[in-house]
């Protein structure tokens, strides 16, 4: 058994790498961050027995089950609503509905899976081109900065929250030929498989329950995974606690090394912080 299990990596690593491969790059720069600390955690003010989330479904999402069972769990009552574009009167109504949910909840959840096809032109697109709607950004911007509102985008929800601004910048805001995104991976194509994450900045609500250091074992399935900043762009972000997680090898230590950080993230980030830490995106 082990001999043909040898055999087959040896094909897939050996025989294959020049179609199929599995690392994009063997560049080991060190990645210079420091674990942030954060004296205070933004408390919201407006409280709540059982906060409402919701979670808007979009044609290609893939998780929204599973997502509203951990809310649930964690005393959280999850609104799910399914994004209906088949005609020009069925999205309109959507966006009416979404806006009376955004309204009622406490919690915006955006979940993983491929909204769109990742279509046009990337991740997230169809999701954060529809939250622009003038409709749904108000009631976004009064749930986050006059409710004290959380939000969280996991995957393509992390996708659409950087297209839209929210991250890093904790608005809606165009974006620049500068501005940080997520794009494809280096390698080329989609990535499966387990990576270890570490808790670089506990400055959130959604890290009220972790430490700064901590490491976790994670799955990751996805073809845009990779977080691009310029190097002062993620000093800034280290210098304010918004680098949330990172990518460590085995001994913990943040890499480049493709085994560890196999989307090739610039400085191997993994989860982004909005400013006040209200906004969390991880991928």
């Amino acid at each position: 058994m082990k001999l043909a299990i040898d055999e087959a990596l040896n094909a897939w690593t050996g025989t294959l790498e020049k179609v199929f491969p599995t690392r994009a790059t063997e560049d080991k720069e060190e990645v210079k961050t420091d674990l942030y600390h954060a004296d205070s955690v933004y408390v919201c003010k407006h409280k709540v027995a059982r906060p409402t989330v919701f979670i808007p479904v979009f044609p290609g999402t893939n998780c929204e089950y599973d997502s509203a069972l951990a809310f649930e769990r964690a005393g959280g009552e999850a609104d799910i609503v399914i994004i209906r574009n088949r005609t020009v009167a069925e999205l309109e109504e959507s966006i009416q509905e979404m806006k009376r949910k955004l309204d009622e909840a406490q919690i915006v959840f955006f979940p993983g899976g491929f909204s769109a096809g990742d279509e046009p032109d990337g991740s997230g697109k169809f999701m954060a081109t529809l939250f622009r709607n003038p409709y749904l950004s108000e009631s976004l911007h009064n749930l986050l900065h006059n409710r004290d509102g959380l939000a969280l985008g996991i995957c393509n929800g992390f996708q659409a929250l950087i297209k839209l601004g929210l991250l890093p910048y904790g608005e809606i805001a165009p974006m620049t030929a500068d501005s940080p995104t997520l794009t494809y991976n280096t390698i080329g194509r989609h990535l499966s498989g387990m990576v270890r994450t570490k808790v670089i900045s506990t400055k959130s609500p959604w890290m009220s329950l972790c430490k700064a250091g901590e490491i976790y074992t994670i799955p990751i399935s996805h073809g845009e995974g990779r977080f691009i900043a310029s190097p002062a762009q993620v000093v800034e972000f280290n210098r304010k606690g918004q680098i949330a997680t990172q990518y460590v090898d085995l001994d913990g230590i943040a890499s480049y090394d493709a085994r560890y950080n196999p989307n090739q993230s610039v400085a191997a980030i993994e989860g982004l912080f909005s400013p006040d830490g209200r906004v969390f995106g991880k991928m």
